[in-house]
């Protein structure tokens, strides 16, 4: 099993969410749907270590290993937020480089990492604009080779096509699920769209 979620209790501001339990396998992608409020995004924030001062009970495991306290940077996860959230004063090849560097990765390795995602992103002609110069559609792409770029363990993908255009949207989302092949990484997607869950994910569970 690559992700366990082991009767997770929550607590975020007001919200209180109860005995969470879900498990993905290896290479699985699950769209997670439901309600406003129901706590979708806050069980991902879990997961990628941001609620971390909110978990009171429960285990999440990836990979084997438990998780539930560790630092974000240290977990091998890859989120695609749903505001995109890039470097604004980062170029589209800095942004992809960013977790590679962080990491320490050796020079070589990075660079055939990034030019490999950019190639498969489409962002070749693209590596040296800042963020302010990318339509929504391109800087969905970034974000999600910015996520990938260190070959995660699990990618999460939190409400990633709001507020595209119908034309960019399904491009985007059929990149996504071409990404997600070819990566052979496990997924977890927040959506409230069936469409999109029904495109890209092998399994759909609602939460109430």
């Amino acid at each position: 099993m690559m992700l366990e979620i082991d009767r997770l209790t929550l607590k975020a501001g007001e919200f209180l969410l109860k005995d969470f339990s879900l498990s993905i396998e290896e290479g699985e992608c699950v769209a997670l749907m439901g309600p406003s409020g129901c706590g979708k995004t806050t069980v991902m924030e879990a997961v990628c270590g941001l609620r971390a001062e909110g978990v009171l009970s429960g285990r999440i495991s990836l990979g084997g290993e438990e998780i539930t306290h560790l630092l974000p940077g240290a977990r091998k996860i890859g989120l695609v937020p749903q505001d995109v959230a890039l470097f604004p004063t980062l170029t589209v090849r800095e942004q992809l480089e960013f977790g590679p560097k962080l990491h320490r990765w050796d020079r070589d390795e990075m660079k055939s990492r990034v030019e490999g995602l950019a190639s498969d992103l489409g962002l070749s002609d693209l590596m040296e604009r800042l963020p302010k110069g990318l339509s929504g559609g391109e800087a969905r792409r970034v974000a999600l080779g910015r996520a990938l770029s260190l070959r995660p363990r699990l990618l999460c993908l939190d409400e990633a096509l709001t507020g595209l255009d119908e034309a960019r949207h399904d491009e985007v989302l059929q990149l996504i699920r071409e990404m997600i092949e070819r990566e052979k990484v496990t997924a977890l997607h927040v959506t409230h769209s069936r469409k999109e869950a029904e495109a890209i994910s092998d399994r759909i569970v609602e939460m109430s």
